[in-house]
């Protein structure tokens, strides 16, 4: 069992490892025909976007879950 578990492991991790490696970003620098990327972004907007977004899109979710919960209970007497 412990052999078999480790054999899985293993193809897992070489997997994961190959998509890692043929994904890299080794050509990222290199122009394509067509290009027109637009202006940077400042650190200020990437941690907006990429940070504080994603949080309060959980949060207004999960208030609205909660709030949907709560008008379905019934009070116990």
């Amino acid at each position: 069992m412990v052999k078999k578990n480790a054999l899985r492991a293993g193809a897992v991790s070489a997997g994961t490892t190959l998509m890692l490696l043929m994904s890299s970003p080794a050509f990222a620098l290199t122009r394509d025909d067509g290009d027109d990327p637009g202006p940077g972004m400042s650190a200020a907007e990437t941690l907006g976007l990429f940070v504080v977004l994603p949080i309060v899109s959980f949060l207004v979710i999960a208030g609205l879950v909660m709030l949907g919960d709560k008008s379905r209970k019934q009070p116990q007497q």
